[in-house]
């Protein structure tokens, strides 16, 4: 078996030229958790995931730094705080990053395998956490997108090959 037995050729991608908020309506249309991200050419040059756009509501400092004890002896603590959704003006936030270029928030150079490419490779990037990779873009000899394995299509492969055999 290789990538092409597994891949799904009718790929939602998005344009790398794309701001946060056009991605936002495509998450909002779409059941995925992610896209590719290509070029005009159909390049890919990165993915773009639910987890990179949430990145942008986080606080940039979650450490929160107290002065303990009385000059000149003075020690700090360091606590890290996480402050809760309700607690965050998603509002401003969005409008802040709503012309933001995708290409600064999506993962760059990303995991990549070629319509050839044997499952076991599949497999091992898929299986890893470092990155946790849940969607292979696949592409031709240029780098252009072909196709796409997601988690779920490794899953029902195997699936349909045990119930046919």
């Amino acid at each position: 078996m290789q990538a092409r037995d597994l891949m799904v050729e009718d790929v939602v991608t998005v344009r790398a030229d794309a701001d946060v908020s056009e991605v936002f309506r495509k998450f909002a249309r779409h059941s995925f958790s992610g896209f590719p991200v290509v070029e005009a050419d159909g390049t890919v040059v990165g993915v773009i995931t639910e987890s990179d756009l949430v990145d942008l509501f986080e606080a940039d400092d979650e450490t929160l730094w107290i002065p303990i004890g009385l000059p000149p002896f003075v020690d700090t603590l360091t606590y890290q705080i996480k402050p809760p959704w309700r607690d965050l003006d998603l509002g401003v936030d969005l409008v802040r990053n709503a012309d933001r270029p995708i290409r600064e928030v999506m993962s760059t150079d990303p995991a990549t395998v070629t319509p050839g490419t044997d499952v076991d490779e599949v497999l091992t990037l898929l299986s890893s956490t470092d990155p946790d990779i849940n969607r292979l873009p696949v592409v031709d000899d240029e780098g252009a997108l072909v196709g796409l394995i997601a988690r779920q299509d490794v899953i029902r492969a195997f699936h349909e090959r045990r119930m046919e055999g």
